[in-house]
Formats: structure tokens, sequence, C-alpha cells
């Protein structure tokens, strides 16, 4: 895998825009009822609250150590997380979306400081993610806002189905 050569302005870009995920999920779904809060359009998609505490999670357990164990171990083996599996054993639907969205918030918050300041050929740094292969930091931060991204478009498909559009 060859490096990738990052601008000061790419990386900026992208730090902002994790920076924002969590503003961008609060007004998606902070009008939501109770009932709104919990519906799903099909079985196996996710609900409003459900989409929180995923990122919540795989903010503060998948995230947040992946980034610290790549900018301070060589080469460090990182574990995947089955968001699927974590949304049964974790009832996520009974789960408070406040306290979760606020915990998404802090977890990101963190990790944008975190990177932040790093220095380009910092985010060069490797790993290996279970299922994916050889990762780099910056890549890892682009997995990041895929995810984010993904999201963010169920969140809207799921307003949009409530809103009747």
């Amino acid at each position: 895998m060859s490096e990738y050569k990052w601008t000061r302005e790419e990386f900026q870009a992208l730090v902002v825009n994790l920076e924002e995920t969590p503003g961008k999920v609060r007004r998606l779904v902070e009008s939501l009822g109770e009932g709104e809060k919990v519906w799903k359009p099909v079985a196996n998609e996710f609900s409003a609250i459900e989409n929180v505490c995923h990122l919540r999670d795989i903010e503060e357990e998948g995230y947040c150590v992946r980034i610290q164990r790549l900018m301070e171990e060589t080469e460090p083996y990182l574990n995947d997380l089955d968001g699927a599996r974590l949304a049964r054993e974790r009832d996520y639907n009974s789960q408070n979306m406040n306290e979760a969205l606020e915990r998404f918030t802090q977890a990101r918050g963190r990790n944008v400081t975190t990177v932040r300041s790093l220095q380009l050929e910092g985010l060069n740094r490797r790993g290996t993610f279970e299922g994916t292969g050889a990762v780099t930091l910056g890549q890892l931060l682009l997995m990041m806002r895929e995810h984010d991204e993904a999201h963010i478009r169920e969140l809207e498909n799921l307003r949009a189905h409530l809103s009747g559009d």
C-alpha cells in the first residue's frame, strides 16, 4: 500500500466534517416524538435511537480505541465491532437518545481534538483492521466519515418516511 500524500487543507476539511457530524445527527433527531424515535421502516434497519446508540458505541469502543492505538503503537491489530449484535444485546430502543447523543458528541469531540493537531505524516501510521486488512490512520478517518454519512442518510430517510415524503 502506497502512502497517500495529504494536504493540510484536505486533512483540515476532513476534521471539520467529522466535527460537524454530531450536530447534523442532533438536528435530524431532536424533534422526533417517542414513537418516532423507535420506528423502523423494516425490521433489519435501525430506528433513529438505534442509529444514535450505534454511533455512540462505535465512536467510544471503536474509533476512540483505534485512533489511540494507531497513534501510540507500532502496527496494532484493530478489532472490528458487530454493530447489529450490539444493538440487539444492548436493546438500543430502550435507551435514552439524548444521553446517547451527548456521549457520542463528547467522544467525537475527544477524537477530533486528538487528531486535529497531527502532523500530516502521522496520518500514514499503520495497523491491521480486522476484516479489512492494512489501514492507515488517514484511511481510518475517511472510514469514519463514510460511516457518518451512511447514518446521516439513514436518518434523513427515516425523517422522510415519518413525514410522508
